[in-house]
This record gives structure tokens, C-alpha cells and sequence, in this order.
């Protein structure tokens, strides 16, 4: 692999000048003798929807951009766009990295791994026979495979399209067995009997305040992991702490996505470590 000495990266998404993504990727680059940009490309800012990304994708190329990370709402629209999916981006059925190398557009999926480095992390031994997530969109995908991958028994997926729930909930249960991951239908019920609660929803972000699930259904023996980074406490992790339970914030895996993502950008394998101190740094 040859490594690249300058690297232009940016992310699409809506609502992201609050990301850190930029400046972790940015630092990083410094430490490693690079020159590294990277650039929010805000949806919301630029009045356009996810129908502008075939523009967005042919204009990153026009300007010799090295590869792009991908966001809410964008990570499964984006895939149609794309030439070559990585096997785990093809069997999660989500995309948040798009390496634009020789012409070809190849799509990953570092939320996974990220996801799963965290959860590693953060809350390690806890029990996994039945957990909750809500949403069912680009993220919650990665994240669902990354549970069931670190032995969760059995998934209830809630979204408030339940045909997309659904649908995930078949294509999980083809990568991992049948009856790993069911479309939830009762909230309280399956909370009521769950060891775990995973928010892979926007809410709770700063632009989306609020809690996907309401406050007095939490109790002490859930642990609850969020994704949502900005901020790095949100109300559902508020609440739970408040309760006793045992928490995992979305920074774990704001951080290992970026280190992966950084290494497909870059062919440099990044310090993880490093990463991990500057965004803590950021979020102090």
C-alpha cells in the first residue's frame, strides 16, 4: 500500500458542525507528518437533502478528495451511489466511509468495529441475554451487528418504522441464526425483561433533544450505551446514571470509527490511544 502524504477528507451529513470528526482526524494527521484536512459537508447548511448526494459524491471526485465519512441520513442512501462495498459494509447494509481511490468509489463500514470496541471497553462483562435498541437506520445496522457479535442472545429492535426494523431484524438473522433479533412490538414489556438498552437513534443530540425512551421505564439493573456523542451526556444517560446503572457514552465509538476511517483515508495506521486522549481533551 502506498501511503498518502496528503490527505482531503470530509464528512456528509445534516446538523454536523458540532462534529469532532474533523479535528480528531486533523490532530492525528499533524502527529503523523501528514497534511490532513477534512471538511463538514452540512446538509442542513447547505439547504440540500440526501437526493444531492450523486452531486456531492461527483464533486468530492472533481476535487480530488482522498475519501469521505458518511452520516445520518446519508449512510443508506449512499449505497446505490457507490461501485465496491467491503464484506462488512455489504453485510450490514450501511455505509460511513467512502474511500474514492482510482476512479472507484468503495464503500466501508467502521461503525461496527467502533461500536464494538467501545461496548469492549465500557461495559465488559455485562449480561447480554436480552437487549433493546432503538432505531433501525444506518447506525443502529452496525450497531446491531456489533452486539451480536459480542454475544448479545437475543435483540428487540424498536423504530418507529417497523417495517425497517423488520428488515433488519432479517438480515441479522441471517448473518447470526434465527430468533438472535426480533422487531419489537411492545417497549415497556421487552424493557421490563431486558438486561440492556442501546439508543442508536438522533435523539438526544443537541439538535434533537430529548429521550427515545421515557425516564421512569429505566431501572438500576439496565445498562444503557448510547451512541449520541454531542453531547457526551444525554438525557437518557443522565437519567440512567441518576438511577445507578452502569452507562456507556458514544465517545468510545465517535473515536474507533475515526481510527479506522483514518487508516483507510491515509494507509497510516493511526495511534488509537492518542485519538482517544484528544477527543476526551475536546470533551473535558
Amino acid at each position: 500500500m502506498t501511503q498518502h502524504s496528503t490527505v482531503l477528507a470530509g464528512l456528509i451529513g445534516a446538523g454536523i458542525q458540532a462534529s469532532r470528526t474533523p479535528a480528531l482526524h486533523e490532530h492525528e494527521g499533524d502527529a503523523q507528518g501528514l497534511r490532513y484536512l477534512y471538511r463538514l459537508i452540512d446538509l442542513d447548511q447547505l439547504q440540500l437533502d440526501s437526493q444531492a448526494l450523486p452531486d456531492l459524491l461527483k464533486s468530492a471526485e472533481q476535487m480530488g478528495f482522498t475519501g469521505l465519512n458518511i452520516t445520518f441520513p446519508c449512510k443508506q442512501a449512499i449505497i446505490p451511489l457507490l461501485d465496491e462495498l467491503s464484506a462488512e459494509a455489504q453485510g450490514i447494509g450501511a455505509v460511513n466511509t467512502v474511500v474514492l481511490k482510482d476512479g472507484k468509489r468503495i464503500g466501508h463500514n467502521t461503525d461496527c468495529l467502533g461500536f464494538a470496541e467501545g461496548f469492549r471497553r465500557g461495559l465488559p462483562d455485562v449480561a447480554r441475554e436480552r437487549v433493546v435498541q432503538m432505531g433501525a437506520g444506518g447506525a443502529g445496522a452496525a450497531v446491531a451487528h456489533a452486539l451480536l457479535s459480542e454475544g448479545v442472545q437475543q435483540l428487540s429492535i424498536f423504530d418507529v418504522e417497523i417495517r425497517r426494523a423488520q428488515s433488519l431484524a432479517d438480515n441479522l438473522n441471517q448473518h447470526f441464526g434465527a430468533g438472535r433479533a426480533v422487531a419489537g412490538h411492545d417497549l415497556p414489556t421487552t424493557l421490563e425483561q431486558a438486561d440492556g438498552l442501546v439508543n442508536t437513534t438522533p435523539m438526544g443530540m443537541q439538535k434533537l433533544p430529548g429521550m427515545p425512551v421515557p425516564a421512569e421505564w429505566l431501572r438500576a439493573q439496565l445498562w444503557v450505551a448510547e451512541i449520541v456523542y454531542f453531547p457526551l451526556e444525554t438525557e437518557l444517560l443522565r437519567h440512567a446514571r441518576a438511577l445507578g446503572c452502569r452507562t456507556l457514552d458514544g465517545g468510545n465509538m465517535a473515536v474507533f470509527q475515526a481510527v479506522k476511517a483514518f487508516e483507510l483515508f491515509s494507509d497510516v495506521v493511526p495511534d488509537a490511544q492518542r485519538m482517544l486522549a484528544h477527543f476526551q481533551r475536546m470533551n473535558g
